[in-house]
């Protein structure tokens, strides 16, 4: 089982610096390519997408998580941090194991 990433440039480069594939995507139709091939191939087995990527083929991606239960998907901030009015992994975290911030 493999990780794959689709993001920016940079996110790319940076998850493909330490093993992990990916593909560097510019606008919604590259994304939405990028996310058909990911689901095609039978050796990945997560898939990261930066947020805001993802927002962009928001429709598509719901479809993917709705129909698929393989890979998973986890999106993922960018160089430039989380979306506005989105949950970081911290809190998240936090609120899972009952840290109170």
């Amino acid at each position: 089982m493999k990780f794959y990433v689709i993001g920016d440039e940079n996110t790319v480069t940076g998850f493909r610096l330490v093993g992990i594939e990916g593909e560097a995507v510019e606008s919604a139709d590259e994304a939405r390519e990028a996310l058909t091939k990911a689901f095609e191939s039978s050796e990945i087995g997560i898939i990261l997408i930066t947020e805001r990527v993802a927002s962009s083929v928001r429709a598509e991606m719901e479809a993917f998580v709705f129909g698929y239960s393989f890979p998973l998907i986890i999106e993922i901030p960018d160089r430039r941090g989380a979306l506005e009015g989105r949950t970081s992994i911290r809190q998240l975290v936090n609120s899972a194991v009952g840290v109170k911030v």
